[in-house]
């Protein structure tokens, strides 16, 4: 046995042991319902342990959503519906039916043949198409983004399942453009006073910008992460200026505060111009050593 297939098996004896009569109480009252959040905040932080850059964390983070996928299979098991094994069975299936690329099935049909990433992309579509149609399900290409995905996110999955099938713009300027008339939408809303225009019309400024974003190749759930990050520091460092200088919390002017954020910018640019390694034959060197 190989120590995956070894260390597999520990975690699953565990799991088994913590939900046995004398296991762990709070374990044995754990239901899918309960787990629920448990599964998205575990996800969560993967996502962190990625953005940390620290192996060590993201490993122990992995091993915590994997938990979370053993205990429901584990659940399930009891319940006589399935186990652990036939959620492994299940996407190994799945892998080797959707990439007859590499795994030469149907190698002889009009499937099979694919020449870059976005060809792989459409023969999956094509592949999980069938597979509902056989199943008796719907035909939508839209099917199995999860509505609990943040709305960002979905939107982003939701344009990018559409592209597939060609509902797309051959360029980004198409996206782009799209973006510019809905913000004109949403400025129209705004001078007339709609409330519930406005709603709508934000909406799509957002559901256009994530697409723009698809278009140009960033995840929009990231980019917005990173906004995020960045107004958290730059406003972090607006509240420590403004207490070093002794300014009342909530005294501050719009301009004193507005100087401080572009403060804050500048330091950041400075950083990462400072994180550039240097070399004889970086830009940033050259002429340095003429007279």
């Amino acid at each position: 046995m190989t120590r995956a297939t070894d260390a597999m098996e520990r975690l699953l004896t565990i799991m088994e042991r913590l939900r046995a009569p004398d296991g762990c109480p709070w374990d044995r009252e754990q239901t899918l319902r309960t787990l629920r959040p448990y599964v998205l905040e575990e996800t969560y932080e993967v996502l962190e342990a990625i953005d940390g850059g620290d192996p060590r964390e993201h490993c122990e983070e992995l091993g915590d959503l994997l938990l979370q996928i053993v205990f429901q299979a584990q659940l399930a098991k009891e319940e006589k519906q399935f186990e652990f094994a036939d959620v492994a069975e299940a996407i190994s299936n799945k892998l080797v039916a959707r990439h007859p690329h590499v795994f030469g099935e149907r190698a002889q049909g009009q499937l099979g043949h694919v020449k870059d990433a976005e060809g792989v992309l459409r023969q999956w579509a094509a592949l999980k198409r069938e597979e509902k149609k056989a199943k008796g399900g719907g035909a939508s290409v839209l099917e199995g983004v999860p509505r609990e995905l943040p709305a960002l996110a979905r939107a982003d999955r939701l344009t990018e399942k559409a592209s597939r099938v060609g509902f797309d713009w051959p360029e980004p300027a198409g996206a782009r453009a799209k973006l510019a008339e809905e913000l004109g939408e949403l400025d129209r809303a705004l001078e007339a006073g709609d409330a519930e225009a406005l709603e709508h019309e934000l909406g799509d400024v957002l559901f256009a910008a994530a697409n723009l974003g698809r278009k140009l190749g960033i995840a929009p759930e990231e980019a917005l992460r990173g906004a995020v990050s960045r107004f958290v520091a730059r406003f972090g460092h607006i509240e420590r200026e403004l207490a070093r200088r002794g300014v009342p919390h909530g005294e501050a002017t719009l301009a004193e505060m507005d100087a401080l954020w572009e403060e804050a910018k500048n330091l950041e640019r400075q950083a990462k111009s400072d994180a550039i390694p240097r070399s004889p034959g970086h830009p940033h060197t050259l002429g340095k050593d003429r007279g």
